[in-house]
């Protein structure tokens, strides 16, 4: 079963800009039976394996998109100082409070999936491919120079260091990867292609995954090496068919199904912990 539940959360991170491995967690808890803290800890070495493959895979790709180095280092750094945070924290809650905090994010993000679906129905085609858009924008935080890099000036280094400290501290917590918030305030932060975004967010939740996941080996009494190893050969296989047929099934009905999914698994999840006695 969990290597089942492996290649269901690989071939949904596959077939997602952002937001595919909140799926993580529920699939654990629901389907591979595991507690809270235990769902979030193996969530996160099992994204950090997937995306470190899809990072080194798109490395050596011949139609490889260019990856934004320095905000990506940025974030990834920042985020991997407070991901560990994130994760003794949670195991300071009780395990209803922490599922519910969960519910709330997951259903935000499926709204947020929902909504760029239906008003931005080209990105949700977008995997792994896109050109580069070099036109700086005044009312970005973070402008591009005529090359196409990067002006780390100190306003979007200051915004780029708070968005990674809040990503890695939620991806802790709740054992997520954090691409629904990198994705985003990557493009919110410079005129980047939606390729570009997707691209980076890998390397980005590679690192921060790692840093939460071995904050959960050092936190925790139980480590269940034998859950990871499944979960992630699953999800490695699963991200390889995912980018062998995004191409060709990648569009805005299957972003939309996966926002259905992720509110009935969050709603389930949610429903499956207040209703079970402590």
């Amino acid at each position: 079963m969990l290597l089942l539940i492996g290649l269901l959360i690989g071939l949904i991170l596959g077939l997602t800009g952002a937001g595919g491995s909140v799926f993580a967690v529920p699939l654990l808890l629901l389907l591979g039976g595991m507690s809270m803290a235990d769902a979030t800890g193996i969530s996160l070495g099992a994204v950090a394996a997937t995306t470190i493959y899809a990072s080194l895979r798109n490395s050596v790709s011949r139609k490889q998109v260019p990856l934004l180095w320095k905000p990506g280092l940025i974030l990834a750094l920042s985020g991997a100082l407070t991901a560990p945070l994130g994760k003794w924290l949670g195991m300071q809650l009780d395990e209803l409070w922490l599922v519910s905090g969960f519910s709330l994010l997951a259903a935000i993000i499926a709204v947020r999936m929902w909504m760029s679906a239906r008003n931005n129905p080209q990105a949700a085609s977008v995997v792994r491919a896109g050109n580069f858009a070099a036109i700086p924008s005044p009312d970005h935080l973070c402008n591009l120079n005529p090359t196409g890099q990067f002006e780390l000036r100190p306003r979007c280094v200051t915004g780029l260091l708070i968005g990674g400290l809040v990503v890695g501290l939620l991806s802790g917590l709740f054992g997520v990867g954090g691409g629904f918030l990198i994705v985003p305030l990557l493009l919110a932060l410079s005129a980047v292609s939606m390729a570009q975004a997707v691209s980076t967010s890998l390397f980005i939740i590679a690192l921060i995954s790692s840093s939460g996941f071995i904050s959960h080996v050092a936190l925790s009494e139980n480590q269940h090496w034998n859950w990871l190893l499944l979960v992630a050969a699953g999800g490695l296989v699963g991200m390889m068919i995912g980018q062998a047929v995004s191409h060709k099934i990648a569009n805005v009905w299957l972003q939309k199904l996966f926002a259905i999914g992720l509110l009935v698994a969050a709603g389930a999840m949610f429903f499956s912990t207040a209703l079970t006695p402590s």
